[in-house]
């Protein structure tokens, strides 16, 4: 019987006690071990396994598991004996910050306070074995969610001093998604605040602990040292481009292609590697994130499941806040060219703001971008990365997002389309016109305001996820024979018609007749009716209103015979509509022949 597939458990001892479908990552436990590396940081992408290899590494080594030798029979980690001797032999320490997303810093301590003071009530039993002085009694007792900054950074600290009495052995430590808090920090605010707590708990926990054996810390960024491990000098530090533990979280391509056959969907290979797989962890290239894989196991269906496990809000922030050259490289990345730029894996958050570097560098970390080769050549001392986005999945939730930022300001995202489809001029104007003050401010959100920017990166893609005029590998500048004002006001319209891409083949700036046209709009039925777009921006010096401009457009249209394209497909004439739109600053005028 084929082994069933548990969506979103972490624990390890629920898979293996479920029989759920589980790939081998034991070897991690040796690798780790056999490091001797005293406090170890791994930086992985959401939804990587992170959570449920610290499950595992708690249940082997944890003195609380000692009589669960079968959680680990059949695995790699039971091959050898020195292993099985050492299953359930150490006090474990283990906690996550997964879930501390507090909008401010109060609310933040008080959580990471009650998880610690969680902690302490476990362990209550510690009171009365007669090991605790007075002294030690009395700050057992303090520790609470209101707990002085002083008792607070010694907790974990003095945790590790009493286990180590009462157990003989000095304590492994497991704090998982340890930056959970400091995003949300940074998004809200406190990041200040934050650091200097967190760096008197971290330099306490893993640098002057002296009843510490081994830690492991994991996130998904390597916050920068400066911020919170300044004093953290014994610290093993493993990002994507580490070659440490390269396949210890995620699954190889190896792992993904036998998983397919054995669930029946091996005609499926080339479709899910175009999908999910890109992300590239030191040496190795074909690493596919497991959540994305799990699900189309268990549903048989590809979507995005990875990239919508997340609100994306940060990545949205950085991108819309960001300055013109951010928002012109972030057009290269959808139009599916890669970019070069040199990389700190050091996240240092108080500077997204100010420096689109950090902004890649986070991206990367994020699992947004990977690293397709490094170049020799360097800007002063640093390498250049050479980055694109990472697969289908990743660039389709970009698409959505860019969607988002419209859909959000346009109100009732349909109307426009609807209009357009039965041929309703006023509507369409009427709609235009309502939304154009809201919606050409609203992109203009940015600490680093740029008027125009924003919304050509709906531009750079057709309805179909494909680069305007090309493939998504095409290297020309398509818009290179426009004005910046013809093409905010193109990609304002692109924008509103990703809502056709089911029924319609929309593209933009092609050949066809004797130029290219703006937009045109292909029915995949035959029989259903064509659209032809053409956009002008009202010259005061050449037209006298925006009738005049609308007017030129049309002509435009059927004296280069854009037509020309449809008609050779067989699309009648009289089924072509020809629209022409006309802007003058927040104005907006259409007008239609055929």
């Amino acid at each position: 019987m084929t082994e069933k597939i548990g969506i979103g458990i972490q624990e390890f001892d629920e898979i293996r006690d479920g029989k759920c479908f589980y790939i081998d990552k034991t070897y991690f436990i040796r690798e780790w071990w056999e490091s001797k590396d005293k406090a170890t940081l791994i930086a992985r992408p959401r939804r990587f396994g992170k959570t449920l290899n610290m499950s595992m590494l708690k249940q082997f080594f944890s003195v609380d598991y000692k009589d669960r030798e079968d959680l680990f029979e059949g695995l790699s980690i039971w091959e050898e004996k020195e292993y099985r001797q050492l299953q359930g032999t150490y006090p474990v320490i283990s906690l996550s910050f997964a879930n501390i997303k507090e909008k401010n810093f109060p609310m933040t301590r008080k959580k990471i306070c009650q998880l610690i003071t969680k902690l302490y009530e476990e362990y209550s039993f510690l009171l009365f074995t007669g090991l605790l002085g007075e002294a030690d009694k009395r700050y057992f007792r303090r520790v609470s969610e209101n707990m002085d900054d002083s008792d607070a950074s010694l907790s974990l600290y003095q945790l590790s001093d009493y286990l180590y009495r009462y157990y003989g052995k000095k304590v492994i430590i497991l704090l998982d998604e340890y930056d959970t808090p400091m995003q949300e920090a940074y998004v809200n605010g406190f990041w200040d605040e934050l650091a200097s707590f967190t760096r008197s708990l971290f330099n306490s926990t893993f640098k002057t602990n002296p009843y510490l054996e081994r830690a492991i810390m994991t996130g998904i960024t390597r916050v920068s040292k400066e911020s919170v491990f300044s004093d953290l000098n014994n610290l093993e530090v493993v990002t994507t481009t580490s070659n440490k533990y390269m396949t210890a979280f995620g699954f190889t391509e190896e792992e993904v292609f036998n998983s397919l056959e054995k669930f029946g969907y091996g005609d499926k290979k080339e479709e899910i590697k175009k999908w999910y797989d890109g992300f590239v962890f030191g040496k190795i290239t074909d690493i596919y994130n497991p959540w994305s894989i799990l699900n189309f196991l268990d549903k048989g269906k590809i979507d995005t499941y990875w990239a919508n496990t997340s609100s994306n809000g940060l990545v949205s922030k950085l991108v819309r806040e960001g300055d013109a050259d951010l928002k012109s490289v972030f057009e290269e990345l959808l139009k599916g060219k890669n970019i070069l730029c040199p990389i700190d894996e050091q996240i240092v958050y108080n500077q997204l703001d100010d420096d689109s570097e950090a902004v890649w560098s986070l991206l990367l970390a994020s699992g947004y971008l990977k690293v397709v080769s490094i170049e020799k050549k360097v800007v002063g001392k640093r390498q250049l990365y050479e980055l694109s986005q990472t697969n289908m999945e990743v660039l389709d939730m970009f698409y959505d997002m860019v969607r988002g930022w419209f859909k959000k300001s346009a109100g009732n995202y349909n109307a426009f389309v609807k209009a357009l489809l039965i041929n309703d001029v006023e509507a369409m104007n009427e709609y235009m016109n309502v939304i154009s003050e809201e919606i050409f401010s609203n992109f203009d959100v940015g600490t680093k305001p740029s008027k125009l920017q924003p919304e050509r990166l709906v531009s750079c893609y057709d309805c179909n996820g494909v680069a305007n005029g090309s493939s998504l590998n095409d290297s020309s500048n398509l818009y290179a024979m426009t004005s910046k004002s013809s093409r905010f006001y193109h990609g304002f319209v692109l924008g509103l018609l990703v809502d056709l891409a089911e029924d319609y083949i929309v593209t933009s700036n092609r050949e066809s007749g004797f130029g290219r046209y703006d937009v045109m709009i292909e029915p995949k039925d035959r029989s259903k009716e064509a659209f032809i777009l053409e956009f002008k921006v009202y010259n005061p010096r050449k037209e006298d209103s925006l009738e005049e401009t609308v007017e030129n457009a049309l002509i435009q249209i059927e004296e280069k015979q854009y037509e020309t394209n449809l008609s050779a497909k067989g699309i009648p004439i009289d089924n072509i509509k020809k629209y022409g739109f006309a802007f003058k600053g927040k104005k907006v005028l259409i007008g239609c022949r055929g």
